[in-house]
C-alpha cells in the first residue's frame, strides 16, 4: 500500500511540475517528505526499563529484569492512537541506556533477557503489526549513545550500531521515519563515541530509501528547537545543513529554519502530555489540559510543522486512561472546529491568475489544486451573498513548488471598507490564524512580500465554539 501511493504522488507530483507556467522555485520537498506533510499528527511512545525505574535518563546498568509489563498490548496503543486522529507511531526502539525493545543479536541487553514473555517477546514485532491492522504509519527511535554497551566509545560500536539499525529496517513493516537523538554521552567505559552520520544515514536510505529521517539537521525533518510543541510564526521548510548538525548548539535557528536554506528540512514539534518523556506515576494527575493540547496543535500543525504528541506507557504496557481520555477530548476538538468550511459559501477572486490556475481553486476543499498569481504581490478576494460568521482562517500553499510566500496581511470588510485585521509572515503547509468572532461580507488575503509568484491550495474559513 505504501509503496502504490508513493508512485501515485510521485506521478501527481511529476504531473503537476510539467504544467504550463507552474514551475518549482527554489528548494522543494521530496515525494516521501510530502506525504510526511499530510500526516500533520501522530504519537511517540517512550517505553523501556525507565518506565519501571521512574527515570528519564537510565545510566545502563540497570538489570533488564525490571522490564517487565504484566499486560502490554501494542494493539490498545494502535487503537487509541487512531481514534485520536493519529497517523502513525513511534516508539522508543533504543534509548540511551541501550535496552533494546527487540531481541538484537548485537546487544545483551535486550527484551531477551527480560522477564517479559520469558525473554520470547519482541516489542517492535507486536507494534508494527499493530499498525499495520490500524492503517497506522510505524517509525522508530533509535539513540546511537549507548549506556550498556562494551564497545560504544570504540572505532568498532558505529558499525554495532548500523548493525542494530539493519535489524530494525529489514524486520518489519515499512518505517516512516527514522528518529535519531543526537545525545551524545559517556558509554560504560567514560568514553564518548564519534558518530558516523553519513553511514547512519546510508543505512537507512539502503534499507528504507523512504524514510523521513529526524535530527536536528534532518536530512529529513528537523527538530524545531523546543520541547514546548511549538513552532515558530515564521516557520520556513528550507535549512542550511552544511552548517547544522545533529547536537547543534544554536537550536534556536531551527525554531524558525533557514529562510534561504540550501535544502527542504520541514520541523517537527515533539512534546510531552505529561511532564516527563517516560511514564512516572509522579504525573498521573499531571496530564496536560486540552486547553494547554489546543495551544500545541495550532502552535505546531497551524504553523505548518508537524506534531508528535508523547504518550507514555505504563508499568502495566498500556496507555493509561487519564491520557487516553484527554486524546480523545482533543480530536473531538479538531474534528468539530474543521467540520463545516465557511468559504465554500463565498464567490472568490484574485488580483489576477496565471494559466489555468484558477481562484476557484482555493475553494474546492481540494490542496492539491491551485490559484497561481502573475505577480509575486497579490489579492484573493472572498465575498459572500449574506454575512458570514468566522475566527479560524487556513491557508495553505503548494509547497511543492517551493514555500514562496514572506508575508501576507488578512482584511476585513467593515464600514464599506477594508480595514487590516492581521499580518504575518510564513504560510507553508498549512497556516491556522485565530481570532475572536467576525461578522462580514468579504475578506482579503494579500501577500505583500513573496520570492515569486505564490501558489496556493486552500483558503478555508471555519467557526469554532471556544
Amino acid at each position: 500500500m505504501k509503496k502504490n501511493s508513493s508512485i501515485l504522488l510521485l506521478l501527481l507530483l511529476l504531473h503537476g511540475c510539467s504544467q504550463p507556467g507552474l514551475k518549482p522555485f527554489g528548494t522543494v520537498p521530496s515525494a516521501s517528505q510530502l506525504q510526511w506533510h499530510e500526516l500533520e499528527y501522530y504519537m511517540f511512545i517512550h517505553f523501556g526499563p525507565n518506565t519501571f525505574t521512574n527515570v528519564e535518563w537510565g545510566k545502563g546498568n540497570e538489570d533488564p529484569k525490571i522490564f517487565y509489563p504484566t499486560r502490554l498490548d501494542c494493539r490498545q496503543w494502535a487503537a487509541t492512537a487512531k481514534q485520536a486522529g493519529m497517523k502513525g507511531i513511534i516508539i522508543t526502539a533504543k534509548h540511551h541506556d541501550g535496552f533494546c525493545l527487540w531481541p538484537s543479536k548485537f546487544s545483551t541487553h535486550t527484551v531477551r533477557e527480560s522477564l517479559w514473555k520469558n525473554g520470547q517477546g519482541d516489542v517492535l514485532r507486536e507494534l508494527s503489526d499493530a499498525c499495520r491492522e490500524y492503517g497506522l504509519r510505524f517509525g522508530v527511535y533509535l539513540s546511537p549513545w549507548d549506556r550498556n554497551h562494551p564497545a560504544y566509545g570504540t572505532p568498532e560500536y558505529n558499525q554495532i550500531f548500523v548493525n542494530m539499525l539493519e535489524e530494525v529496517l529489514t524486520s518489519y513493516v515499512d518505517v516512516f521515519e527514522q528518529w535519531f537523538d543526537g545525545a551524545n554521552g559517556e558509554g560504560p567505559n567514560g568514553k564518548k563515541q564519534v558518530y558516523d552520520w553519513p553511514l547512519f544515514n546510508n543505512t537507512v536510505y539502503k534499507h528504507q530509501p523512504d524514510a523521513i529521517i529526524f535530527s536536528d539537521a534532518g536530512p529529513g525533518c528537523r527538530w524545531v528547537g523546543n520541547e514546548n510543541g511549538f513552532a515558530g510564526l515564521t516557520n520556513w521548510n528550507t535549512l542550511n545543513i552544511e552548517k547544522v548538525y545533529p547536537g547543534y548548539p544554536d537550536y534556536h535557528e531551527l525554531t524558525e529554519g533557514h529562510e534561504d536554506g540550501t535544502h527542504w528540512v520541514p520541523a517537527e514539534c515533539d512534546v510531552s502530555i505529561r511532564p516527563g518523556w517516560f511514564y512516572s506515576p509522579d504525573t498521573d494527575d499531571k496530564v496536560k489540559s486540552l486547553e494547554e493540547l489546543v495551544e500545541i496543535y495550532y502552535g505546531s500543525v497551524g504553523r505548518g510543522s508537524n506534531l508528535l504528541l508523547n504518550v507514555p506507557v505504563d508499568r502495566r504496557g498500556l496507555i493509561p486512561k487519564p491520557d487516553s481520555l484527554r486524546l480523545m477530548e482533543l480530536a473531538e476538538m479538531i474534528r468539530s472546529s474543521f467540520k463545516e468550511n465557511l468559504a465554500e459559501r463565498g464567490r472568490v477572486s484574485a488580483s489576477s491568475s496565471s494559466g489555468i490556475y484558477k481562484a476557484n481553486n482555493l475553494i474546492d476543499n481540494n490542496s492539491r489544486t491551485y490559484w497561481v498569481s502573475a505577480d509575486a504581490l497579490s489579492e484573493i478576494e472572498l465575498a459572500f451573498k449574506e454575512p458570514v460568521t468566522f475566527n479560524r482562517i487556513v491557508l495553505q500553499e503548494g509547497i511543492e513548488f517551493g514555500q514562496r510566500v514572506k508575508a501576507f496581511a488578512v482584511d476585513v470588510w467593515k464600514n464599506d471598507k477594508y480595514e487590516e485585521l492581521d499580518r504575518q509572515t510564513t504560510i507553508g503547509y498549512k497556516r491556522i490564524l485565530r481570532y475572536t468572532e467576525i461578522t462580514t461580507t468579504k475578506i482579503r488575503i494579500r501577500v505583500v512580500d513573496a520570492k515569486a509568484p505564490p501558489v496556493l491550495g486552500e483558503i478555508q474559513l471555519f467557526f469554532v465554539n471556544d
